[in-house]
């Protein structure tokens, strides 16, 4: 039986065990999945108690996917490219492996219709999430990146990592209250939590005369999950723009972390019905 979790603070709204045991049961495995809110300062006691009982596997949210990197034996390359865990294999020896599931999941739920090569996109938030898009969207070979922030002293640190680690990629940022014109993007991508159950869920990052000016084929991304349809992506579709949930996003992360708890693939399709069942 394996014995999984997650770790993060607050996990009140979180439904991975939900998505995590559908996934584990379209295998054909019996596992737990323990919610471990766990405030940053309580990270290294935390970490002791999964070593000393039996976990296999565990995810990462925030605010703990950076510094849960302090703790790692070894990670994969998305985790090294981002900076950030979402998922941790503990291994026979109780050694922890790190990965970063969450630019998996970002890049799967991209439509395969959708060509973002030499396009230009913008992100709108510099924190966490937005690492996992910008991976993603580099590996889809966009030429430009524009962030836009609320504050743009404060995204300095994401702005250095990002321009460090893809070079290539021409890296811009304005404060979100003066937006610039977005027609000239292909994908928006929503890396904020505006919008989300229990926070401006009646908001959206963007003014409605934003999305007037997008080119009808520009592909609105909102990583928000709950609810399913946020405003953003009501306001989106009312325009007849292309869309993607953050659903698609959590459950193509929460696939790829059982596949490397497991090496087995879960029925998605299983996890989705699990989710909106639980939203």
């Amino acid at each position: 039986m394996f014995k999984l979790g997650i770790i993060g603070y607050p996990l009140g709204h979180s439904i991975s065990a939900v998505i995590q045991k559908a996934g584990l049961k379209s295998i054909g495995l019996e596992g737990s999945y323990d919610v471990m809110e766990t405030p940053p300062e309580d990270l290294i006691n935390r970490i002791k108690f999964i070593k000393t009982n039996g976990y296999n596997g565990f995810n990462v949210t925030i605010p703990l996917k950076v510094p849960m990197s302090l703790f790692l034996d070894d990670i994969d390359d998305y985790a090294n490219i981002a900076g950030c865990v979402n998922t941790v294999k503990v291994g026979d020896d109780k050694s922890f492996f790190g990965y970063n599931t969450d630019i998996y999941g970002f890049k799967k739920a991209i439509p395969e219709t959708i060509n973002l090569a030499g396009k230009n996109a913008s992100i709108l938030g510099t924190g966490g999430a937005s690492r996992a898009a910008v991976v993603g969207l580099a590996e889809k070979g966009v030429k430009e990146i524009d962030f836009y922030t609320r504050n743009i002293i404060n995204s300095r640190q994401t702005l250095e990592y990002v321009r460090a680690k893809f070079p290539e990629i021409n890296f811009n940022v304005y404060q979100i209250q003066n937006i610039r014109s977005l027609e000239g993007t292909s994908i928006v991508v929503n890396a904020t939590p505006i919008g989300m159950k229990g926070f401006m869920a009646d908001q959206m990052p963007l003014e409605k005369t934003d999305l007037d000016k997008l080119n009808p084929e520009t592909l609105i991304y909102d990583i928000v999950y709950n609810p399913v349809k946020t405003v953003l992506i009501q306001e989106a579709q009312k325009r007849g723009l292309q869309t993607v949930g953050g659903l698609d996003m959590l459950i193509y992360q929460a696939e790829r972390a059982i596949e490397i708890w497991t090496g087995k693939s879960p029925d998605t399709k299983l996890m989705k019905i699990a989710a909106l069942e639980a939203l």
